[in-house]
This record gives C-alpha cells, sequence and structure tokens, in this order.
C-alpha cells in the first residue's frame, strides 16, 4: 500500500526561496537593461520589465501553467483546462509529481511548483525587451508580450519541460531553460528588432549606457537570483542541486574573465559593462547545463561563453539589425553555446536521470558520440524559427494596427516623457528655472529633430562603438 501524501519541508521551503530568487531577477533585468539604455528612455525600458511581472503571472494563473504543464495533448500543448485558473488545488492530494504508486510526488505543492515556473514565464518574455529599447510604445509591447507568451512561451516549456516532442520525442536536454528561456526570447527579440528598424541615429550616433553603476548593480542581482533559477530547478533539496549551484558560480566566474580577457585584447581596457555582460553571458550559457555537466566542463564553458558572446555582440553593426541591448549576442548566443556544449560534456556519472528521465545520452566527450549533439541542435533550431516566426508576425500586425514604433519627436525627446509622462532624473535647478531638464542633460533635440513616423534609412556611416550596450 502506497504511503499516504506527505509534503516534504526541505523540497517546499527550497522552492519558495527559488521562486522569489527568480522573482527578484525581473527587478534585476530591469536594473541591468536600465542602465544600459540612455537616460531618456530608462523608465520606459524598466517599465517593459515590471509589466511582464504583472501581466503574465496572471496569465500564467489563468491558463499559462495548463498549457505547460498540463497533460499531454499532442506533443505540442498541454489539456488547457488542467490547472485552469478557475480551480483551486488545495487538497492534501495536490502535491507536484504525485501518482498513484507514488501519493507524494516530490512532496512539494503545486501551488508552489507553479509559482516557480510562472517567475520563468516572467523573465523570458522580459528578456525580449532589451533589444527595442527607445522605441517601442508601452501598448504595443503588452500586447506583444501577451501574444507572445500565449503562442510560444507556453507552448515551448511544455515541448522542453511538459512532456511534448522536445524533451519526450527528441529527447533533448534542458536543465533550467537555455532552450526554453533564451534561444526562445533571443530568437523573438531578433524579430521585433528588425520590425521596428533602427533608433534614429543609430549607429551613427554614440547610445552608451547612462548609469554603469546601475548595471552593475542589476548584474549583480540577477547573478544572486540565478542560483534559484538553475539550482532551484532540481526541485528537490539533493547533490544534482548543489551541483547545478556551483557549476552555476564557476561558469558565471570563468564567463566574466572571457569577456574581459576579450576586452583587454581588442580595446586594451577591460570595462565594468564588459565584465557585467560577462557574467550574464556565463548565466545564460550554464542554464541548460547546470544540473547535467561536471565542474570542469563547467569551467571551460563559462570561458567559451564569455569570449563567444563578447565578439558576437559587434554582429548588430556588421549585419545592420539594431538589437539596442544585445540580446541576441547574449542570450541567443549564450543559449545556443550552453544547449550544444550538452551534446559534448553531459554525462549520467553527475545526473542518471539523463537516460533514466530524460532518455537523453551521454555527450561526445564521454563516449555518447553525436547523437545528442543532433537532438540538442534539432530542438533549438525548432524553437528559434517557431519563435523568431511568431514574434516577426505578432509584431508586424501591431505595426500596422495600433503601431508598435513611436512618433520620431518622441524617440528623440525621450520615450519617458510621451509614454509615460515622467523622467528618470529631476536635473531642474533647485531654485526653479525654465531650462528643460533633458535639454540640461544634453539630451534630445531643440526646437524638434526627427519628426516623421517614418522609419529611418539605413545609416551607412561608421558605428562610433562596437562594444555591448548600445
Amino acid at each position: 500500500m502506497p504511503e499516504a501524501p506527505t509534503i516534504d519541508g526541505a523540497n517546499t521551503v527550497w522552492l519558495l526561496v527559488s521562486t522569489a530568487l527568480v522573482l527578484l531577477m525581473t527587478p534585476g533585468l530591469a536594473l541591468f537593461y536600465g542602465g544600459l539604455n540612455r537616460a531618456k528612455g530608462v523608465l520606459n525600458m524598466m517599465m517593459m520589465s515590471f509589466s511582464a511581472i504583472g501581466l503574465i503571472s496572471v496569465l500564467w494563473w489563468f491558463y499559462g501553467f495548463s498549457v505547460a504543464f498540463g497533460t499531454d495533448v499532442n506533443g505540442f500543448w498541454g489539456d488547457p483546462g488542467a490547472y485552469l485558473g478557475t480551480k483551486t488545488f488545495l487538497a492534501e492530494t495536490d502535491l507536484w509529481g504525485a501518482t498513484a504508486e507514488n501519493p507524494s510526488g516530490i512532496g512539494v505543492p503545486l501551488y508552489v511548483f507553479m509559482a516557480f515556473q510562472m517567475v520563468f514565464a516572467v523573465i523570458t518574455v522580459a528578456l525580449i525587451s532589451g533589444a527595442i529599447a527607445d522605441r517601442a510604445k508601452f501598448a504595443g509591447w503588452l500586447l506583444f508580450a501577451f501574444g507572445w507568451a500565449t503562442l510560444v512561451y507556453f507552448p515551448v516549456a511544455h515541448w522542453v519541460w511538459g512532456g511534448g516532442i522536445i524533451g519526450g520525442d527528441i529527447h533533448a536536454l534542458d536543465f533550467a531553460g537555455g532552450t526554453a528561456v533564451h534561444i526562445n526570447a533571443g530568437a523573438a527579440a531578433l524579430a521585433v528588432a528588425l520590425v521596428l528598424g533602427k533608433r534614429l541615429g543609430w549607429p551613427r550616433e554614440g547610445m552608451k549606457p547612462h548609469n554603469i553603476p546601475l548595471v552593475a548593480l542589476g548584474a549583480g542581482l540577477l547573478w544572486f537570483g540565478w542560483f534559484g533559477f538553475n539550482a532551484g530547478s532540481e526541485l528537490t533539496v539533493d547533490s544534482v542541486a548543489g551541483l547545478a549551484f556551483i557549476n552555476t558560480q564557476l561558469a558565471t566566474a570563468a564567463a566574466v574573465l572571457g569577456w574581459i580577457a576579450v576586452e583587454w585584447i581588442k580595446d586594451r581596457k577591460p570595462t565594468m559593462v564588459g565584465a557585467s555582460s560577462g557574467a550574464v553571458a556565463g548565466l545564460v550559457a550554464i542554464t541548460p547545463a547546470c544540473g547535467f555537466i561536471a565542474p570542469w566542463a563547467a569551467v571551460l564553458l563559462g570561458i567559451v561563453a564569455g569570449v563567444v558572446c563578447a565578439l558576437a555582440v559587434s554582429l548588430k553593426y556588421k549585419l545592420g539589425y539594431d538589437d539596442s541591448l544585445d540580446v541576441v549576442g547574449v542570450h541567443f548566443v549564450g543559449g545556443w553555446i550552453g544547449s550544444l556544449w550538452l551534446g559534448l560534456f553531459a554525462t549520467n556519472s553527475v545526473n542518471a536521470a539523463i537516460s533514466d528521465v530524460v532518455g537523453a545520452s551521454d555527450g561526445l566527450f564521454y563516449g555518447g558520440g553525436v547523437t545528442q549533439l543532433g537532438r540538442q541542435a534539432l530542438a533549438g533550431l525548432i524553437v528559434s524559427v517557431w519563435s523568431f516566426a511568431i514574434a516577426w508576425a505578432l509584431a508586424f500586425v501591431i505595426e500596422k494596427t495600433i503601431g508598435f514604433r513611436v512618433k520620431g519627436e518622441a524617440e528623440v525627446e525621450g520615450i519617458d516623457i510621451a509614454e509615460h509622462a515622467e523622467s528618470s532624473y529631476d536635473l531642474s535647478p533647485a531654485g526653479g528655472g525654465t531650462g528643460s531638464a533633458f535639454a540640461m542633460a544634453g539630451i534630445g533635440t531643440p526646437g524638434g529633430g526627427a519628426t516623421s513616423d517614418a522609419k529611418p534609412e539605413a545609416d551607412s556611416a561608421e558605428p562610433v562603438s562596437a562594444k555591448v550596450a548600445g
């Protein structure tokens, strides 16, 4: 006879703490993106992150969790009615993973697991916003976030973690979100950036970060919260959670070194923005692999991610797309690196769930051949194509209907004032005066500037800088 359902206190507390840590990452992202942005658009940038917390949390509770983790319907989505928001789950049997043979599951109440996955959905949507800084209408952003979460993130979470085609059929590995979060968001970011077009003056004008300490603070909060993101994804308190924790730290630290080494060689000066961006690149790359590889492979992964992502951020200048805050160069590229790394270094010797639960294989360097590498590549390709296509279509329809890009004068004078009627810094004299705060800060163009609704023509001038933080 199976024992009665029992809540596991340790697992439940750890997942509650991890949920809070991951939630903190979105305000951390707001600070990171806000600092990288120009002063006249920092509040709009931060609002996109904070609005994602509000909108996606409600959507996840109402139907998103059901689509992602409901009983598989056809490999593409879960039963939408399984955990519909109109229902409640407070019975002693409502434990995540509970079965007739194991009524306790992992000993975690269903609502705790729902909340943990909710904050993943929130930050995935928020990540996209960095690609469209300074030029997206807030109403357009909210409509896009609603559509993309519904049509892309919720189903993709099912494909990867809910028993759908990627985890259940292809048997690709993704411990905490390299495919479902970072490749997914990066592909969407590229699509939306292409639809909205380039910022006025880019790349001819310098568009450097306005507040580097804010960047470092945001990166620090992301680093801190990411331990909940990665180690929390084990869902239980065990040795694999510890492995994910140490791998997260090692890969991130190594990526900082890799990124600043590239800066040192290219520009002779390592920067705080570079170190912060390197940390994020390392965090992104280790996300899918943290519970499936040995620590030495995590260090190597961090170095590779730091170096490659530092080089990848200059692709936007070569290819001509304005990804404002390098979502593609860091999250899309970093997510691909981490996902493919599993095809090389995943090993059952550190986590038997690779074959026992997921049905995957050891990586190439552990005797598994190229099978798992092919699975990882196929999974990344499927998500990239689906996310890009839906994001492009959504952004195009929004632009052609209610409008997604702000007017030219609003972009020049400051999107914060145009969209939110407030500014991030009060720069007016203490005794009053007639000067504009933006004018005193050197922001905007007195007398107007570009006022056309049309997108700017391609700028043939050389970029001011090929470094991150556009």
